[in-house]
């Protein structure tokens, strides 16, 4: 029987690349790794060193034609071109369509790899000037941004939609942008979408599949730099352990700890499906990978830049909106069951999507409405530096104004920084 031929076109991005590391620094070197980075990100079918190369001296002609009136260096943490294939959070389509929108005025410089910044030193070396703009997840921002924790009380958004919903409506400026420039002297632009879940390790390989909270409790588990994220998992029994993201694997492989909190996308982005037997489905607080700048850089661009880097950030936005939830489902397989030929049905990764019994349970073990003291002194704070809003109160309200069975790709956009 003749084997079914595969459109490249359906293959997973990362194994489209047909193209060594040696031979994309040389392309690179050419043309600038930015203008190759983003013409790999625009290229369908089976991506080979040729086709790369007149890719990106399409890209650079067209970036180049005419003189810059601004340039700024772009922080991508450790988001390479191999992983923004994946991962799609919008670092490439913001910086695309904010070029294309300026016709040049505005240039970025692209720069992943951890090459000048990683997630856990990328605001602050905005905040010293090193780079202009930067993309992580906030919840890594949160260890010398604490401002960011606002996002990660437990349960306080229900859905991928309810941050959507938050994130598009004008409030969520005096609740969550205001306070990050006062603060940190951060302008946050946009962000890509999910929940963050637990992912076990190869000692959960051969067990059962996780449905309770019971069967996590004393479990070590990777955390990220977020402090509310910290108090939550400490209050569900998920024993949170620092460990820096570029160990991670190892740790999984060797059992060093259980599992991981993160997003599913992240983990075919870094390679981690081999070692991930289970994804549990918490949904306890936002995994929210986001882009933002320094908040002087973007006060000194006259008001026409200024909007126009705001509309990229809106169609940005608006855009990583439906393409996250397509890599979810059909790329890396974050559902239950996983799509056949998604990388957790490849490599054996079973998803358990709790219940909503499960997690009203979880809500009722974490969140500050019904246990309130762990998070008395974080919501002073935080309150504080709001202008004294009580920011749980009303994030938790704004994030129920929609339907609890809502879908993420539903939710209206809006141009949060218009009335």
């Amino acid at each position: 029987m003749s084997q079914k031929k595969i459109d490249p076109d359906m293959m997973p991005v990362q194994e489209r690349m047909a193209v060594s590391r040696r031979d994309f620094m040389k392309i690179a070197g050419v043309f600038g790794v930015t203008s190759t980075v983003m013409a790999a990100a625009g290229m369908a079918g089976i991506i080979t060193a040729p086709s790369l190369a007149k890719a990106a001296n399409s890209v650079y002609e067209k970036r180049f034609k005419h003189p810059a009136k601004y340039s700024l260096k772009f922080g991508g943490a450790d988001k390479d071109a191999r992983r923004l294939l994946v991962n799609r959070i919008g670092f490439l389509d913001f910086v695309r369509d904010l070029e294309e929108r300026t016709d040049g005025a505005m240039r970025i410089e692209y720069i992943g790899a951890n090459q000048i910044c990683t997630e856990m030193n990328a605001v602050s070396k905005a905040q010293q000037g090193i780079i202009d703009i930067y993309g992580c997840a906030t919840q890594n921002a949160a260890a010398s941004a604490p401002y960011y924790n606002v996002l990660d009380f437990a349960y306080m958004f229900p859905s991928r939609a309810s941050i959507y919903h938050f994130l598009f409506d004008p409030r969520s400026n005096a609740l969550l942008r205001e306070p990050l420039r006062k603060t940190h002297k951060v302008h946050f632009l946009f962000t890509g979408v999910e929940m963050r879940n637990l992912f076990m390790g190869e000692k959960f390989r051969d067990k059962p599949l996780i449905t309770s909270i019971e069967q996590l409790a004393g479990t070590k588990n990777r955390s990220t730099g977020t402090q509310l994220g910290i108090i939550a998992m400490k209050l569900l029994g998920l024993n949170p352990v620092p460990v820096a993201w570029e160990e991670t694997y190892d740790a999984l492989k060797q059992g060093l700890v259980d599992g991981q909190e993160t997003i599913a996308n992240a983990i075919p982005m870094a390679s981690m499906t081999p070692v991930t037997s289970q994804m549990v489905g918490l949904e306890f607080f936002p995994g929210t990978m986001h882009t933002a700048m320094n908040a002087t850089v973007f006060d000194k661009l006259d008001a026409e830049m200024q909007e126009q880097m705001m509309e990229s950030a809106y169609y940005t936005q608006s855009y990583i909106q439906g393409l996250n939830e397509a890599t979810m489902a059909n790329l890396t397989g974050a559902t239950a069951p996983p799509v056949k030929g998604t990388e957790f049905d490849k490599h054996g990764v079973r998803v358990s999507i709790f219940s909503p019994e499960e997690k009203k349970k979880c809500e009722e073990m974490s969140a500050p409405n019904f246990v309130p003291e762990p998070w008395e002194q974080w919501r002073e704070r935080l309150n504080k530096w709001a202008g004294g809003i009580d920011v749980y109160t009303e994030i938790h309200k704004i994030a129920r104004e929609i339907p609890a069975d809502m879908l993420a790709d539903n939710v209206e956009p809006r141009r949060w920084w218009r009335s």
